[in-house]
């Protein structure tokens, strides 16, 4: 990956932070993705404001999680794959760098269907074509960061996000939410196994595992390596910024999403769907907003998928030390999801089941994230403090039993 030209300044001022911030708003692209559109409308279509505790608990989490993936890529000046791939040896690295490409192609089967869902909205156009299109605007914007290099690419993924804050925020300026349903949402609680299901996808949706990998390797690439202490405590404060800035965008967008359902979308027919929803939206909300959300996932298709593939490379480059181009690499994991959306296999469905593999890949990437930022041989005086570790290895474990629930859900037939 290319190197900042941007040397780090001195001191830390408001202007210099303000230079300094950009990995984070890229990585929370991962967090606005079509996957979360579509396990965010089905929550609060189906089931109102009853898992809005899933994502406030979920993004507090990611919060946690995104600062310690930068820190460890800016302290070690290696990403998390990397450090993975040095530790194991060759059949584990391979086995490992199989689950994680497992998830980095569920990652991008959404990503490419919630786009192509997008321009069939807006122009009509079929899906499959709209998976090629949105497969070909990809490849555009990672020719950016090849070329033009991280800095611009951030600037265009940032651009996008803002566009993703229209296209999702709006409608409930012109909703009638709630305040007491509200309120009760955010009590922990499930109904049933199904809710249980939505909340595992919600979930992945949330906490993505490849940005885990990914976050480590941007901010080590936008800032460089230096084992000087001072400029990287500097740095470190920056991040800080960065991630719970980052992060307030992608928790208030989710969060709309989920509010926009309950308040306009349940009990409504149809809106199980993505497609369903919009056509529910237009319906109850008028055309306006219905064009300003299809825009919305639009910009959030092809943010994210360029963002999965940038994640996919550093993942590949860090367990099976090969690099190829990204636009190769482009052209490669486009092919899941147009077969996806070739044989006719329902996209919300798709989206929604992606979420939760996602969400089975969460452990193997905050295992070894949570032991290398919490060990003091590898992170010298930046390990993780004693409550920071309690508060990481309590949201792990969470993770973890909430996918062995899953797995028993499903095994029963639930």
């Amino acid at each position: 990956m290319p190197k900042s030209s941007i040397a780090p300044p001195a001191t830390i001022t408001p202007r210099s932070t303000l230079l300094l911030l950009g990995p984070a708003f890229v990585a929370a692209i991962a967090y606005v993705d079509p996957g979360n559109v579509a396990a965010n409308l089905t929550a609060g279509a189906r089931y109102g404001y009853l898992l809005l505790w899933v994502l406030i608990l979920a993004n507090l989490v990611a919060v946690i999680v995104q600062y310690q993936s930068a820190k460890v890529g800016l302290v070690t000046g290696r990403s998390l794959s990397e450090l993975l791939g040095e530790r194991l040896k060759t059949g584990p690295r391979r086995l490992y760098w199989g689950q994680a490409e497992l998830v980095a192609a569920a990652t991008d089967i959404a990503e490419v269907i919630g786009g192509a869902i997008a321009l069939n909205l807006l122009f009509g156009i079929p899906l499959l074509l709209g998976g090629v299109i949105v497969g070909v605007a990809s490849m555009v914007l990672l020719a950016v960061q090849s070329r033009r290099g991280q800095r611009s690419f951030e600037i265009v993924i940032v651009t996008l996000l803002g566009v993703i804050v229209v296209g999702f925020v709006s409608g409930l300026f012109v909703s009638d939410l709630d305040a007491g349903q509200m309120l009760a949402g955010v009590v922990p609680r499930f109904e049933g196994a199904d809710s249980v299901l939505l909340a595992s996808s919600m979930l992945g949706a949330t906490v993505m595992p490849h940005v885990i990998y990914l976050h480590s390797a941007l901010a080590r690439d936008r800032h460089g390596v230096t084992r000087d202490a001072g400029r990287i405590r500097m740095l470190l404060r920056a991040t800080r910024w960065d991630v719970g800035a980052a992060l307030v965008v992608a928790g208030a967008i989710n969060i709309s999403m989920l509010l926009l359902a309950a308040s306009s979308l349940r009990g409504v027919d149809g809106t199980d769907s993505i497609e369903g929803a919009h056509a529910a939206i237009v319906a109850n909300l008028g055309p306006v907003i219905g064009v300003v959300f299809a825009v919305g996932l639009l910009a959030s298709g092809l943010a994210s998928t360029s963002v999965g593939t940038y994640a996919g490379a550093s993942i590949m480059g860090g367990l099976l030390r090969v690099k190829i181009p990204l636009l190769a690499r482009r052209l490669v994991t486009l092919v899941p999801a147009l077969v996806v959306l070739a044989v006719g296999f329902d996209p919300t469905r798709a989206l929604v089941l992606s979420q939760v593999v996602l969400s089975f890949g969460i452990p193997f990437a905050l295992v070894p994230l949570v032991r290398f930022a919490s060990s003091k041989t590898l992170m010298g005086e930046f390990a993780n403090a004693a409550w920071l570790r309690w508060v990481s290895w309590v949201a792990t474990a969470a993770i973890i039993v909430i996918n062995v629930v899953l797995i028993a859900l499903v095994i029963g037939g639930a």
